[in-house]
C-alpha cells in the first residue's frame, strides 16, 4: 500500500512493461487508479523476432497447434486458412452472457402490448444485471496490463500492433464489457479473454465502457464506436494472434493479485484492530513478547512480525498493562483470554501464507502463460501448459482462507469486547444508557456472527470442484478465476466485519477513558466521605479507604447490567461487610453502637454523590469526547480518523426520554425521537467505504511504517 501510494501520486510516472517486472502495487495502480502504462523499448523488437519466427515457421509448412490446426478436442483438423481460424476462435468463444442493450431488448419486442412485453416493462428487477453478470472495471484493467506483460517476452509470435491495440485500449479508458463467468481456467480464459480480442477487432456486437478521463462518468457504447471515438483502428488478426490472446492466465492473475493486494491491507487492518482490542480489554502486551516466537528452533517469522507490530503499534499506551502481575490483588484472569492472548500464534502463520501467495501470483504475473510457445533461443516451437492458472488457485484458496482465519479472530474480540462478563468493567452492549432500555451494540454482535459464518462457508475450496470439459480434453482445469472471484466476496465481508469491529473498538476506548475519568472524579469524595464517617471506628482509616476503593471497582463492574441509580446502590451495599469487617479488628467497643448509623449514612452518601458525579463526568465527556491521552500510537491515529475524518461520532444517548419530574413524563416516556436516534449502519458502512476506497490504509499503513522494520510493507 505504501508503494502503492507512492506509484499513483508521482506527477507523469508510468507503468513499464517489459515482461518481467509487474508487482502488485503497479496492477494496482493501473486497475484502481488509472496510472499510464508504457512499453518498454526492448520489448518490440522481440515481439518482431517472434512473429517473424512464427511466419518461418508457416512458410516451411510445419504444423502447429491452434495455428494451423483445430483446437482443443478439435486438434485433429488441418487448415491454411490461419487468418479466418483466429476470427473463428474469436468467435465462437464470445459466448458468455452479459446484460442485453436497452435498445435490443426493445427491438425484440414483437408487440408492446403482447404478454413477454408487459412481463419485461412490468418487472421489478431483482438486482443490477450489469454488475451481478459484468466483470468490473478494475478486474479488466488489471487483466489488459498483465495479458501485455506476458506477451512482451516475445514467446507468443504475436505482432507489435497487437500489443499497441492493448495498451491504447488502458491509454484511452476503453474497458471491454466482459462475462463475469464462464472461464474454467484451463487453456488460459478463454471467455472472458476473447472478448478483449472481440473489442480490438471492433466487433459491433459486442459493447465496452468508456470515459473521457478518470473521473467523468462511464458510457456503455458498441466496441466499434468505442475505437472510432478514440481513433484507434480496428485490429486484423494474425496467424495465431487470437489463440495467444485468449491462452493464458491474465483474468484469473488480474483478479488475483487484486485479491491479494487487499487481504495484505486487511492483514495488516487485523493487527492495528488487535492492538486497539488489547487497549479497549485492558489486556496485556505481555503476550506479544518477542521471546515467545523465538522460543523454537527457528523463529517462527510471522509470529514474530505480528507481535512486533501489535507492541509497536501500542507504544504509549496507559490501557494495556505490561503483564497481568499488575492487577494481581484485584482477583482477575491473570491472562488474557486467547482472542487477545494466542492471536501471535493464531495470525502468524497466515502472514507467511500471505508470502507464499504473493510469490506465486507474482510469478504468475510475470510468466509466458500460452501455448504453444516460441523458444527464440533455439528456433523451436514447445507445445505444453502454460495456459494451466494451478498456482492461482492455490494463492486465492489459501489468501480465503487466511481470510477466514482473521475474520474468526476479529468476530472473537468483538465478541468479547461486547459481552459485560468478559470485557473487563464495560457497560453491557458498549452502550452509554441504561442498560434496561437501550442495546447499541446488540445488533452488531449479531451481524458480526453472520458475516463470520458466511465466511466459514467461502473458505471451502474451489479446486475439488473441477468437471472435465471440452471433448474430454480437459480434463485437468484449475478454476482460478472461479476461485478468484469467491476470494474477492470473501474479502468484502471480512471488510464489513472489520468495519464493525472497528465501530465498537471506537466506542469502547470512549468508554474505557470515560471510566477512568468518572473514578478520577469520585475518588476524593470517596476518599473524604469514608475518613470522615468511618474513621473513628478503624484503627487503620487509610488501609480501610483503599480496600473499599478496590473493592468498589470490583463490584460497580459485576453490576453493570443494572440501571445507574440501583448500580450505585448494590454496589455501596456489597462494600458493607468489608466496613464491618475492619470495624470488628480495630476492637473498637466503645464505638460499636454509632458504628450502624454511620455506615447507614455512609452508604447514603456514597450512592448519591456517586450517581451525581457519574451522571456529570458523562455530560463533561460527551461533551467533548477525546480518549487519545491514553491511547498507543495505532489507536490514536486511527481513532482520530474516524472520529475526525470519517465523522463517526462517540455513541452518547439513543433515545430522548423525559425527566421524572416532567408533567409530560407519561405520555412522553418511549416516544421515538426521530432527530437523535443514531444511525448505526451508516456509521459502520461510512467506515466499510473507507475500507474498500483504500482511504483508512493511509494511517493504517503509517502505523506499520512507524514500526520500524522490513515486514509486509515492503510488499504492499
Amino acid at each position: 500500500m505504501l508503494r502503492l501510494i507512492r506509484s499513483i501520486d508521482v506527477e507523469g510516472d508510468k507503468v513499464v512493461v517489459d515482461g518481467a517486472s509487474l508487482d502488485v502495487a503497479t496492477v494496482v495502480a493501473v486497475a484502481r487508479y488509472g496510472s499510464s502504462v508504457v512499453v518498454d523499448d526492448r520489448v518490440f523488437p522481440r515481439l518482431e523476432k517472434g512473429s517473424q519466427f512464427l511466419e518461418d515457421c508457416l512458410t516451411e509448412g510445419r504444423c502447429i497447434y491452434g495455428v494451423t490446426t483445430g483446437f482443443g478436442g478439435s486438434a485433429d483438423t488441418r487448415t491454411n486458412e490461419v487468418k479466418r481460424l483466429q476470427n473463428s476462435l474469436i468467435s465462437f468463444l464470445n459466448c458468455g452472457i452479459l446484460p442485453v442493450p436497452e435498445k435490443t431488448r426493445s427491438n425484440s419486442q414483437a408487440s408492446s402490448s403482447s404478454p413477454s412485453a408487459v412481463l419485461r416493462t412490468k418487472a421489478i428487477q431483482e438486482e443490477d444485471s450489469m454488475a451481478a453478470n459484468t466483470m468490473s472495471e478494475s478486474w479488466v484493467r488489471a487483466t489488459l496490463l498483465i495479458r501485455c506483460n506476458s506477451l512482451a517476452t516475445g514467446h507468443s509470435g504475436i505482432r507489435p500492433a497487437l500489443m499497441v491495440g492493448l495498451v491504447e485500449l488502458l491509454q484511452s479508458n476503453i474497458t471491454p464489457a466482459i462475462p463475469l463467468r464462464g472461464s474454467i481456467s484451463a487453456s488460459g480464459d478463454l471467455i472472458p479473454l476473447s472478448y478483449i480480442a472481440g473489442t480490438l477487432q471492433g466487433n459491433h456486437n459486442l459493447q465496452a465502457w468508456i470515459r473521457k478521463d478518470g473521473g467523468s462518468p462511464r458510457q456503455l457504447i458498441p466496441a466499434d464506436k468505442a475505437l472510432q471515438q478514440s481513433k484507434i483502428a480496428p485490429l486484423q488478426l494474425g496467424p495465431k494472434e487470437g489463440l495467444s490472446m485468449v491462452n493464458g492466465t491474465a483474468v484469473s492473475a488480474g483478479v488475483g493479485v487484486l485479491a491479494l493486494h487487499d487481504a495484505h491491507c486487511l492483514a495488516v487492518l487485523a493487527q492495528v484492530l488487535t492492538a486497539m482490542g488489547v487497549e479497549g480489554l485492558k489486556g496485556s502486551i505481555e503476550s506479544f513478547d518477542p521471546f515467545l516466537a523465538a522460543a523454537a528452533a527457528t523463529t517462527r517469522k510471522g509470529q514474530a512480525e505480528f507481535s512486533h507490530n501489535v507492541r509497536s503499534f501500542l507504544k504509549g499506551t496507559k490501557l494495556a498493562s505490561h503483564n497481568r502481575d499488575e492487577l494481581a490483588g484485584r482477583k482477575s484472569l491473570r491472562q488474557d483470554r486467547y482472542s487477545i492472548r494466542t492471536s501471535p500464534q493464531w495470525v502468524g502463520p497466515q502472514l507467511e501464507n500471505l508470502m507464499l501467495a504473493h510469490t506465486q501470483v507474482t510469478v504468475e504475473c510475470n510468466s509466458t502463460t500460452d501455448n504453444p510457445v516460441m523458444n527464440l533461443v533455439e528456433r523451436k516451437i514447445v507445445h505444453g501448459g502454460n495456459f494451466q492458472a494451478m498456482s492461482i488457485t492455490s494463492a486465492m484458496e489459501s489468501v480465503r482462507a487466511v481470510t477466514q482465519i482473521l475474520g474468526r479472530m476479529l468476530f472473537s474480540q468483538c465478541t468479547e469486547l461486547i459481552m459485560p462478563a468478559l470485557n473487563n468493567g464495560l457497560p453491557p452492549n458498549l452502550d452509554l444508557n441504561e442498560p434496561s432500555r437501550s442495546f447499541l451494540m446488540k445488533g452488531v454482535d449479531i451481524s458480526t456472527a453472520a458475516l463470520q459464518s458466511e465466511l466459514a462457508f467461502l473458505a471451502n475450496p474451489v479446486a475439488s470442484h473441477v468437471q472435465t470439459a471440452e471433448m474430454g480434453n480437459q480434463g485437468l482445469n484449475s478454476l482460478a478465476l472461479v476461485s478468484a472471484r469467491y476470494t474477492h466476496t470473501a474479502l468484502d465481508l471480512l471488510s464489513q466485519l472489520a468495519a464493525a469491529y472497528l465501530f465498537a473498538l471506537c466506542q469502547a476506548l470512549d468508554l474505557r477513558v470515560l471510566q477512568i475519568r468518572f473514578l478520577e472524579n469520585l475518588e476524593p469524595s470517596f476518599e473524604t466521605c469514608t475518613l470522615d464517617l468511618l474513621g473513628p471506628f478503624v484503627k487503620n482509616p487509610d488501609v480501610l479507604f483503599k480496600s473499599l476503593w478496590l473493592r468498589f471497582e470490583q463490584e460497580l463492574g459485576r453490576n453493570l447490567i443494572l440501571d445507574s441509580q440501583d448500580r450505585f446502590c448494590v454496589t455501596i451495599e456489597n462494600l458493607q461487610p468489608t466496613v464491618l469487617s475492619f470495624a470488628r479488628s480495630s476492637d473498637s467497643g466503645d464505638h460499636r453502637e454509632s458504628l450502624l448509623p454511620a455506615l447507614r449514612q455512609w452508604a447514603q452518601q456514597c450512592s448519591k454523590f456517586s450517581l451525581e458525579v457519574f451522571r456529570e463526568t458523562c455530560d463533561e465527556y460527551c461533551a467533548h469526547p477525546d480518549p487519545t491521552y491514553f491511547l498507543g500510537a495505532a489507536s490514536k491515529s486511527v481513532y482520530q480518523f474516524v472520529r475526525g475524518h470519517l465523522q463517526v461520532p462517540f455513541q452518547p444517548v439513543q433515545y430522548k426520554t423525559s425527566k421524572p419530574t416532567d408533567p409530560d413524563a407519561s405520555s412522553s416516556e418511549g416516544q421515538f425521537d426521530n432527530e437523535h436516534v443514531p444511525a448505526i449502519g451508516s456509521y459502520i458502512s461510512t467506515i466499510y467505504s473507507s475500507i474498500r476506497d483504500g482511504s483508512l490504509y493511509v494511517p493504517v499503513m503509517e502505523c506499520l511504517r512507524e514500526a520500524g522494520h522490513e515486514g509486509l510493507q515492503c510488499k504492499l
